[in-house]
């Protein structure tokens, strides 16, 4: 008989998220964000602050900031690492679906701990429990359905020992990540049970690279060697796969030009010759000229989103191919594209051996220098000290005041349109 060790189901949980570690043997959840209050004050609050010491909390002043400061960390550490977030339950709880539903767009992973109802039903309702007439079983919670790559609602203890590997599995599969939701019943969170020893030991998750199907690489390999004028797009996914040497090896071999997305910008230096810069509604000329002649689009790690396509405006070549390399089938099928499932870093590798010696044009220089005699001097320092400063300007001043080591983020609004086509990102994870 296994043996067993008697805990509440929050003890559970957190001693769980303590022994998951990603490859690198470090902890894969590096902290809990938390807003205390009804809903998971007295269970998870207790068990968290009795492993202070082993898993840090940190306290926010809003739900929706707390997810996407875990979203943020995660991007920045290419998903080698996760936070969860734990509130409590209404209000508290629906301040993070916004959060959930960036995570899950960007593929991002992130534990989503909200405070639920009792699973007893005793006090029923709770204080801001929404209360559905026709189903019994609806929480404020269900809102986090369509926006997680995996949700469950934890209403008997023993219903982690299934909920939480599937969570992690989710949170470090390369093609499903994204955010995971476990609404954890209030109730259930203080109750006790007996849970086996071996379910709390530590375990390493690691991230498997998919490597290309032969049939798919050689249509790949065939269709690009066929190709006069092609072009990359890098995604974010080049990132996440830790891809960027690949990507800059594969270019400068083939000489095959890049274009970057929000996403993927910082792929390549700026400065580096065949690095076509922003691309798409929020783009420059350079990689958008160059995408409107392709007879080739190579996405590697990308969505092949509105703003980056201009809404499937910008490839105006009527002969163009659309070639996904994405570890995710439903980005690398597309819009009909050719797809090549792979991880970023494997496909390229295996892409570049089979197009052995295959060389292309490469870029005119000239094209770049054109972009920037136009763009810098819209950075530049107001001519007159005393007028107000134009979003390109602070961009300018921010860029001169940084170092080769800054890391520059941004929100939603016109500044990440002014960001991706001005800032010039030295090297990758820099944007």
């Amino acid at each position: 008989m296994s043996k067993t060790i008697r805990l509440t189901a929050a003890q559970a949980l957190v001693k769980y998220l303590t022994a998951q570690m990603n490859e690198d043997n470090e902890p894969f959840i590096a902290g809990v964000w938390a807003i205390f209050g009804h809903g998971n004050v007295a269970g998870l609050g207790e068990a968290l602050y009795a492993e202070r010491e082993r898993l840090a909390t940190w306290r926010g002043h809003n739900e929706q900031t707390m997810a996407h400061a875990a979203i943020a960390y995660s991007k920045q550490l290419r998903r080698k690492r996760a936070m969860a977030v734990t509130s409590s339950i209404g209000p508290g709880a629906t301040n993070m679906v916004t959060a959930a539903a960036l995570a899950h767009v960007n593929r991002l992973p992130v534990l989503l701990l909200p405070g639920d109802v009792f699973a007893s039903r005793g006090p029923d309702p709770v204080l801001q429990q929404i209360e559905d007439f026709g189903d019994g079983t609806v929480s404020a919670n269900d809102c986090f359905r369509p926006v997680s790559r995996y949700f469950d609602r934890i209403s008997r203890p023993e219903h982690l020992l299934t909920a939480l590997p599937r969570a992690f599995r989710t949170m470090t599969d390369p093609a499903d990540c994204g955010p995971v939701t476990l609404a954890f019943c209030q109730d259930v969170q203080a109750e006790a049970h007996d849970y086996p020893v071996s379910f709390l030991e530590p375990k390493i998750w690691r991230s498997r690279r998919i490597r290309p199907d032969a049939v798919e690489l050689a249509q790949v390999a065939a269709a690009l060697g066929k190709a006069k004028m092609p072009v990359i797009i890098a995604g974010g996914g080049v990132h996440y796969s830790g891809a960027c040497d690949e990507l800059l090896r594969f270019a400068e071999k083939h000489q095959i030009p890049v274009a970057e997305t929000q996403a993927g910008k910082s792929a390549l230096p700026w400065d580096h010759p065949l690095n076509l810069g922003p691309i798409g509604v929020t783009g420059g000329e350079p990689a958008n000229d160059r995408c409107a002649k392709a007879d080739l689009v190579l996405g590697v790690g990308t969505r092949f989103q509105d703003f980056t396509t201009g809404s499937w405006g910008l490839f105006s070549n009527p002969a163009r191919r659309l070639v996904s390399l994405n570890v995710a089938a439903h980005d690398a099928e597309k819009h009909g594209a050719m797809p090549l499932m792979a991880d970023a870093k494997c496909g390229l590798e295996e892409l570049s051996a089979a197009l052995a010696d295959t060389r292309f044009g490469g870029i005119d220089s000239g094209v770049k220098k054109d972009w920037f005699a136009k763009v810098d001097p819209l950075t530049d320092v107001p001519a007159d000290g005393n007028q107000k400063p134009s979003d390109m300007q602070v961009v300018g001043a921010v860029q001169r005041a940084s170092n080769a080591d800054t890391v520059v983020m941004c929100a939603a609004g016109t500044m990440p349109g002014e960001l991706h086509k001005l800032w010039k990102a030295g090297k990758p994870g820099s944007y």
